[in-house]
């Protein structure tokens, strides 16, 4: 008996021995077999059900083809990121193709680190004109592509289409002038016995820039710095004026709500909306996704508002781009090519908009299913990409191409929080003007 357990023993032992031979081997010929893809190393910053989007992305694509294999790496902030890529760049650490934030365009173009994705649209007759015209006039440069769009969103209006019934209010216009929105905002905080605010507006400077772009008015000459380099900034003209002074006015009634700047703003704004407490406000159409997830009532969208007795011109956009490296082997940069092609496709631009609330850039996505279904679900999820579509791109709606927008931004914030504060509004803006050309003179001079 014992004889037969011994040789039962023998022979189990035998059989793993053979199994683990043979997984090994298995294991050593796609270990070789992945060696053997060429790696394409991918910066991003996405981060919550984008970085899940994107995961996913990334695993069909190394799954649809045996030629590349794309390793996402998640590089912190847009801040941050950009400096990682400037400052590893022509190292064995550096990406192959990466994630860039829009306000960084013209840093990650004047650097010189860069392949124009415009080199393999030529190479590949690739019709980009399935690709929003607004989204890739940001990212472009003398009639070339720069980098692809990817991950966009436009400025909207948000509203409780609940709320305003509740208090008999007609909502705004699809397409709002100003005083559309002070007659709604104005009308709910009576209504509701200055309960509920009516409107907010984010001490944010992409907002500021919007409500230039929408009046077809240049924030820095030589047309936003598309026919050549910024020289000046132009914070008091007609349009941040008369803007400034509509929300001012509208903060000293009680009607518009100032929940200040920065994350906690933001939140505080989004907690307010989806409590009841705030009627209306201006914010990315990113926040579709949150909004619809954590909101009973209905929700209303419209375009983003013009001035009255013009108008709109059309706002930019906001996100991010996708740039190619060109430290790397011209094979490398092809499979970071064939991995950006594989993300404009139409039913993952149409997936992605879905997950995300980033706008589907490629036109034939709003006929894929997963965006019928949400559009049912939401008729209000199809106004940010009507928006898109119905824009014409020109100087004033593409984009701001001068180096020092972080800086500008956090400058116009400032002159927003004193006016939002009560500082006359021409004074303000003045000072913020004067403040940034300062800026612009020595980053010029630094940089020639």
């Amino acid at each position: 008996m014992k004889k037969i357990k011994n040789f039962r023993y023998r022979h189990l032992l035998l059989l793993f021995s053979l199994c683990a031979v043979i997984l090994s081997a298995l294991t050593g010929c796609t270990s070789a077999k992945a060696d053997s893809r060429i790696q394409i190393t991918f910066w991003h910053e996405m981060t919550g059900p984008a970085q899940v989007q994107l995961t996913k992305f990334v695993k069909e694509f190394n799954q649809s083809q045996n030629k590349y294999t794309v390793v996402p790496q998640f590089e912190g902030n847009y801040n941050e990121a950009v400096q990682k890529i400037l400052n590893t760049h022509g190292t064995s650490a550096s990406p192959a193709v990466f994630q860039s934030m829009d306000i960084s365009t013209s840093q990650i173009y004047s650097s010189g680190y860069t392949t124009p994705v415009q080199k393999f649209i030529t190479a590949d007759n690739y019709d980009v004109s399935k690709i929003s015209a607004v989204a890739r006039a940001f990212y472009s440069k003398n009639g070339q592509q720069l980098s692809m769009p990817f991950n966009t969103s436009q400025p909207v209006l948000y509203y409780n289409a609940t709320l305003l019934k509740k208090y008999g209010i007609t909502p705004p216009p699809v397409d709002p002038s100003y005083s559309d929105i002070t007659r709604v905002a104005q009308q709910l905080y009576e209504r509701s016995g200055k309960k509920v605010k009516g409107l907010s507006v984010e001490i944010y400077g992409w907002l500021f820039e919007q409500f230039l772009a929408n009046a077809g008015e240049s924030l820095a000459n030589n047309q936003d710095g598309h026919a050549g380099t910024p020289t000046a900034v132009n914070f008091t003209g007609t349009a941040a004026t008369t803007t400034m002074k509509w929300i001012q006015e509208n903060i000293k009634h009680g009607s518009f709500m100032n929940y200040g700047s920065g994350t906690s703003a933001s939140a505080n704004e989004m907690a307010g909306f989806l409590s009841g407490k705030l009627g209306m406000f201006l914010q990315s159409s990113a926040d579709i996704s949150q909004l619809t997830a954590g909101m009973k009532d209905q929700l209303g969208i419209t375009y983003y508002p013009h001035p009255d007795g013009q108008k709109s011109n059309g706002v930019s956009i906001g996100g991010a781009s996708l740039w190619i490296s060109n430290d790397k082997s011209t094979t490398v940069q092809r499979g970071a090519w064939e991995f950006i092609k594989y993300l404009m496709k139409s039913q993952n631009q149409a997936a992605w908009q879905a997950a995300t609330g980033y706008l589907a850039l490629n036109k034939d996505s709003q006929n894929e299913p997963v965006l019928q279904k949400l559009y049912q679900k939401t008729p209000a999820a199809k106004i940010p990409s009507q928006q898109l579509a119905r824009t014409t791109p020109n100087n004033t709606n593409s984009g701001i191409f001068m180096q020092g927008l972080i800086q500008e931004r956090t400058i116009t914030q400032t002159a927003m929080e004193q006016i939002y504060n009560g500082k006359s509004v021409t004074s303000a803006l003045q000072d913020a003007e004067k403040q940034m050309n300062s800026y612009v003179q020595t980053t010029n001079k630094a940089n020639k």
